[in-house]
């Protein structure tokens, strides 16, 4: 019988807001099915009764897993959005700041022009 689990879903900083605690109870109960999983094999458990429990561990690891993977994924798209939001606000202070500039050399220019004239 083979028994696989894999934990594909790495550490993550639970700095960010709120789905680091969420992240850092899935990957405790991730440790505890996969620690579950290994137990399998020693188990007095007849075969079948194996087969089926190796079955449903898997399905709960592939589970919790999917569920880390979604809450990166919308962190991950939280961190896009401020940055995107960051670049607007600067992208608009600077055309500001050249539409101030443009207006002060358009009146600078059109002081000089009366002057002389």
């Amino acid at each position: 019988m083979q028994v696989s689990s894999s934990s594909s879903a790495g550490k993550v900083s639970s700095s960010s807001s709120g789905g680091g605690s969420e992240i850092g109870k899935l990957q405790k109960q991730l440790q505890s099915l996969t620690e579950e999983l290994k137990n399998v094999a020693t188990s007095d458990m007849d075969a079948k009764a194996k087969k089926e429990k190796v079955k449903l561990l898997q399905a709960q690891i592939q589970m919790v897993q999917a569920q880390i993977a979604a809450i990166q994924r919308a962190r991950q798209q939280e961190q896009q959005a401020a940055q995107a939001q960051k670049a607007e606000v600067a992208a608009q202070a600077a055309r500001e700041q050249r539409a101030k500039t443009e207006t002060q050399a358009s009146t600078s220019l059109g002081s000089q022009l009366d002057t002389y004239a």
